[in-house]
């Protein structure tokens, strides 16, 4: 297996007067079958992805009978020689990269004992972050979705989770609006055994206790339009990463009723943002945004529609990153999405 090189390299200024670097190289392997990207920040922080995005081309391309595919999320102190050693951890046991994903034998390559390896690698390096899946042997990622009285981003998820189209358990459907027993958001919960859990919330109590009683045990929890603040000892106490939609181009539009905002705003383009959720209202690391024209000849109404679509989208394809590991937070409000 060739040695990684680095191929280009881009630079920017930050607060400060502070350089921040993005590296990306190519390392290719058995005469161009393939190729690894890595990236660092600051000269702090380097990934090594060798994974496939769903989105681009099916989980089973590329991969040989009898093999699986891995993904491997690493993140540590920038030194000399993290690239290779992590390239030849792979060969030695007879796995293969493949343009940004690697494949291997379970048969020469035991479960436990890939996942002993990537450990004594993050040892090695002092990995902030190493993280391994083997999508067609770990467990989905378990979750509970949020939401208020609207349905679209919800049904959304459920439909796209029914067609297997996310990595993903639904843990349980939680809400702060009643629905009533014959609507088909419950009618869908109902034929598919996942629990419903009306909360009324009131300006005195969120029920963040028993929504906090409900949500244990999951991987992480998504908002689908759930208009209530989560406060910042329930994000302590959950502990876990929450993705949140917001319907509108963040940073711009904050808080309620974006589209109308930029509907007065006279906007061209509107947008929906999904992002990490932080104790600071709609500030936190965004990991996906889309965006579609607008003109004079929209109404209000229309701005709506075009929103509730672009937000359908925006979550589902941030949840599907954040299943693959190619979303990697930094400098606090920042991500890298690969």
């Amino acid at each position: 297996m060739a040695a990684p090189t680095r191929k280009k390299k881009k630079k920017k200024i930050v607060g400060g007067g502070k350089k921040s670097e993005i590296w990306e190289g190519c390392g290719w392997i058995g005469g161009g079958a393939g190729g690894v990207n890595w990236y660092y920040t600051d000269s702090t922080t380097r990934k090594c992805e060798d994974m496939l995005s769903v989105a681009r081309r099916p989980l089973s391309a590329a991969v040989p009978v009898g093999n699986l595919l891995g993904i491997h999320l690493f993140q540590c102190p920038d030194t000399v020689g993290i690239v290779a050693r992590l390239s030849e951890c792979i060969a030695s046991r007879g796995g293969n990269i493949h343009s940004v994903d690697f494949t291997y034998n379970p048969m020469l390559w035991p479960r436990d004992v890939l996942r002993t390896d990537f450990l004594n690698l993050s040892q090695h390096f002092s990995a902030q972050r190493s993280t391994v899946r083997v999508p067609d042997l770990d467990p989905k990622y378990k979750i509970s979705v949020l939401a208020s009285k609207q349905d679209h981003c919800l049904f959304d998820l459920l439909y796209r989770w029914q067609e297997g189209r996310l990595p993903v358990d639904i843990n349980c459907v939680i809400s702060n609006h009643d629905r009533l027993k014959d609507n088909h958001v419950r009618r869908f919960l109902e034929r598919h055994g996942i629990p419903y859990h009306y909360l009324p919330t009131s300006p005195g109590n969120k029920r963040e206790q028993e929504i906090l009683e409900l949500v244990q045990g999951t991987d992480f929890v998504v908002l689908a339009r759930y208009m209530q603040i989560l406060s910042e000892g329930f994000l302590k106490a959950y502990g876990k990463d929450i993705i949140n939609i917001h319907h509108g181009l963040l940073p711009s539009f904050k808080g309620g009723n974006p589209s109308r905002q930029a509907f007065n705003a006279g906007v061209k383009l509107i947008g929906a943002t999904s992002h990490f959720v932080t104790p600071e209202l709609d500030a936190g690391p965004i990991i996906e945004q889309m965006v579609e024209r607008v003109s004079h000849r929209d109404t209000l109404q229309s701005f709506v529609v075009k929103s509730e679509n672009l937000e359908k989208q925006c979550l589902a394809e941030a949840i599907k990153s954040y299943c693959e590991l190619r979303v990697l937070p930094y400098e606090l409000k920042k991500t890298v999405v690969f």
